[in-house]
């Protein structure tokens, strides 16, 4: 039988079509699959993270496990490392344990306490920290400007995106003011004593778990009429000065619970410290800067300056915080920066202040 011409192109032309879409249903599927997978560097090893969890934070932990394994599978990576903190270690011995296991990631899944503890372990190590949201107010994210109310996308962030050198401050609390020497911190956002740590010492915690930051704004109505502390400041290789402060914050960079930029020429990466002291009279006084502060607008009141060390002794016992965890009461700090000291997991295309 013969076969005409046209008839074979037409046949061929079939052929090749339904080849043609059963590769690119192939290529889908494989590609499908590969971002199922753990991808494999060029050295055959398959890139993890550790995650370290404040179980005190989230009322179901195995859905939060499921969570980030989902998460970590869909962009690549192995099942990650899982380890909690305890009432005895806050975040910190886990990171070590984190480290010697070689993992690539580290992301701390908690409050800011445990975002730095954990960075307080990886300084100078080189592995980047990722975070992830998990309280009240996840102060270093806010000032990253990164996602807070999604795990999915603050872990798609710390699972993709590229490695960022930032600074961390360093800082020492004396209670006695006898120029003891207690343990070096360190701290990401902001250390400082008076008011602030007074607002945060006065929150409850039941209350925070349900309205957030805004249980801060109740404490810190209470401590308005707090007496100011005077204090005598000493920073780099400046004169002493003193002024009668209700609070004082050396920040690594400059916004606050709530959203209040409080410090606006501070950048996580300047090299820079940047100090501020608050020195309102009363009521009246303290409604005006905060107004002030609110808008950004300068006041004789609000007093900042940059450093690389600041020293600071106060008059009588006053109420420290670390990154808005309390520290007790001290008569001084010492603060200094240490840059570049800490590498962040920040998106492909942010670009900070350097």
């Amino acid at each position: 039988m013969t076969v005409h011409p046209i008839a074979l192109a037409i046949a061929a032309v079939v052929i090749v079509v339904a080849f043609t879409g059963l590769a690119v249903q192939l290529y889908r599927y494989r590609a499908r699959v590969q971002e199922l997978e753990p991808s494999t560097p060029d050295d055959g090893s398959i890139r993890q993270a550790a995650i370290i969890i404040n179980p005190t934070k989230f009322s179901d932990l195995d859905a939060v496990r499921s969570q980030v394994r989902r998460v970590c599978r869909t962009h690549g990576w192995a099942d990650p490392m899982f380890l909690e903190t305890t009432e005895d270690d806050h975040g910190k011995g886990q990171a070590r344990q984190a480290l010697d296991a070689g993992v690539d990631l580290v992301c701390p899944l908690g409050g800011d306490g445990t975002v730095r503890e954990v960075a307080e372990a990886l300084v100078h190590t080189g592995v980047p920290l990722g975070l992830l949201p998990g309280g009240t107010g996840n102060l270093l994210a806010r000032n990253l400007d990164l996602p807070l109310s999604s795990i999915d996308d603050a872990l798609a962030v710390a699972l993709t995106g590229q490695d960022h050198a930032i600074d961390v401050g360093l800082v020492e609390f004396d209670p006695s003011g006898e120029d003891e020497r207690p343990q070096t911190l360190v701290f990401l956002v902001m250390a400082g004593l008076g008011f602030d740590a007074q607002m945060m010492a006065g929150a409850p915690e039941k209350l925070k778990a349900k309205v957030g930051w805004l249980a801060y704004a109740v404490s810190g109505a209470k401590h308005l009429r707090a007496p100011r502390a005077k204090a005598t400041i000493v920073r780099d290789d400046q004169p002493e000065f003193s002024r009668r402060v209700s609070t004082l914050l050396v920040g690594n960079c400059g916004t606050l619970t709530g959203g209040i930029r409080l410090i606006p020429d501070a950048e996580v990466d300047d090299g820079w410290l940047d100090a501020v002291t608050l020195t309102p009279k009363g009521l009246v006084s303290w409604a005006t800067v905060a107004v002030r502060v609110l808008t950004r607008r300068g006041h004789h009141r609000v007093e900042r300056m940059r450093c690389h060390e600041i020293s600071v002794r106060v008059d009588r016992p006053t109420e420290a915080q670390l990154d808005g965890d309390v520290v007790g009461q001290v008569r001084a700090l010492r603060a200094r920066v240490d840059p570049g000291a800490l590498v962040i997991r920040l998106p492909a295309d942010r670009v900070l202040s350097s």
